[in-house]
């Protein structure tokens, strides 16, 4: 079998022959801005491309309750044989046992929603629709003790959540 090094090694010379005259790879074809904006689901921190749509605590329990209690437990506590928890942990970052959640590190709340919005249930990414995102982010971030219960996050909301650890980053911005 050859080395890792060695098939890097043949890949960079046999590519060489794929580059079309204008020095371009010759691969694929560029896409348009509009195909582009098609599949640009990413949510910066201020909210840039946060869809249309809504969701209250109250009925992202019941998404919650459907989608990811299974992994998750009750209450986004996690525990043993289940994933990490979602909430707990404000105040414990500075700690010898921090406990790093979403509310108890992550700085901004857009970045539940982008997060759960492309890779969750882990069974089935991208299957929830925009507003048992928006629902399903509001009930963690009242179980966290974040927002109210009856607290709606839309596209105008979401980005003016407070996460309890906003300021523990030094924010760096970089245009994409």
């Amino acid at each position: 079998m050859f080395g890792v090094k060695r098939l890097l090694v043949i890949a960079c010379f046999s590519a060489t022959s794929v580059y079309a005259l204008d020095g371009s790879p010759g691969l694929g074809q560029a896409l348009d801005s509009a195909e582009i904006t098609g599949i640009d689901i990413s949510i910066d921190a201020t909210g840039r491309n946060l869809p249309v749509g809504s969701g209250t605590a109250l009925q992202g329990a019941s998404v919650y309750e459907a989608k990811c209690l299974a992994c998750h437990g009750a209450g986004a506590v996690g525990g043993e044989n289940l994933a990490d928890p979602l909430v707990g942990g404000i105040g414990t970052l500075t700690t010898d046992k921090p406990l790093k959640t979403v509310v108890s590190y992550w700085p901004y709340a857009t970045t539940l929603f982008d997060y759960v919005r492309r890779a969750m249930p882990l069974n089935a990414p991208m299957s929830l629709a925009d507003d048992e995102v928006y629902a399903v982010s509001a009930y963690l971030l009242f179980l966290g003790g974040v927002i109210e219960e009856s607290h709606e996050l839309n596209a105008e909301t979401l980005p003016q959540v407070k996460m309890p650890n906003r300021d523990g980053f030094q924010s760096v911005w970089a245009d994409r």
